[in-house]
């Protein structure tokens, strides 16, 4: 199994102990820092090559989301994870805007908290439970005129059949299996649909189709229990 190296980012001393004692327990997870604000994570961040960052949301100096959004600028393949006590729609808009793979709540067991690293590590996006429909309203209702968009014209109909299931919740396998072709298939469709939409991931991905009317918000919600956007 290859070592997963994690950086701990979090203004509570106490509370970044006891998360690094956790996690180094668990085989083939190791700590190779840690940092108390967005600033020295992100200096951190560049010092280390971390493939995994626990990202705290409210931080003096600099908080989660900035700080993620300078590390996914610098280091599009470092995972970002937000852990955070905060469920509030800024909070959760700000933090994927910025380019989070992932948003958990520190409410979650530990035993969650290693499966949600393994599965960001593997592509998903893990969120906690309730995350899911909650953020994806966010996207619907929120307008992102700062940002220039590709209209669905512009993709083939293939990629808007795939943005489509994307936004049911299936994964690359079940759509691979839903249309018959290859899960490689599938992946390029999907990195052909981010970059022409200029998305960062499935959960965006998901809320854009919600948005535009290609796929229902109460399908999306069905999987509101669920605590991962699959990738």
């Amino acid at each position: 199994m290859e070592t997963i190296r994690l950086l701990l980012v979090d203004d509570q001393r106490l509370f970044r102990r006891g998360l690094r004692a956790l996690l180094e327990a668990q085989e083939g997870f190791h700590v190779v820092s840690e940092a108390e604000n967005g600033q020295e994570a992100i200096d951190k961040a560049r010092a280390f090559r971390p493939d995994v960052i626990l990202m705290d949301v409210h931080m003096p100096i600099l908080g989660g989301a900035e700080a993620t959004q300078v590390i996914k600028q610098e280091m599009p393949n470092a995972k970002v994870i937000a852990l955070t006590v905060s469920d509030e729609d800024d909070d959760l808009f700000s933090t994927i805007k910025a380019g989070a793979d992932g948003y958990l709540l520190k409410d979650l067991g530990p035993d969650e908290l290693e499966a949600c690293i393994r599965k960001v590590m593997g592509g998903e996006t893990p969120l906690s439970p309730g995350i899911s429909a909650k953020l994806l309203r966010e996207f619907r209702d929120r307008s992102f005129a700062e940002k220039k968009r590709t209209s669905e014209a512009d993709l083939t109909s293939r990629e808007i059949e795939i943005l489509q299931l994307i936004a049911e919740g299936h994964s690359n396998s079940d759509i691979a299996a839903k249309l018959y072709i290859v899960e490689g298939t599938v992946k390029n469709h999907v990195h052909n649909i981010l970059e022409k939409l200029h998305l960062q991931n499935r959960v965006q991905a998901a809320a854009y189709a919600i948005r535009g009317g290609l796929a229902s918000v109460n399908g999306s919600e069905a999987d509101e229990s669920g605590s991962t956007a699959r990738a």
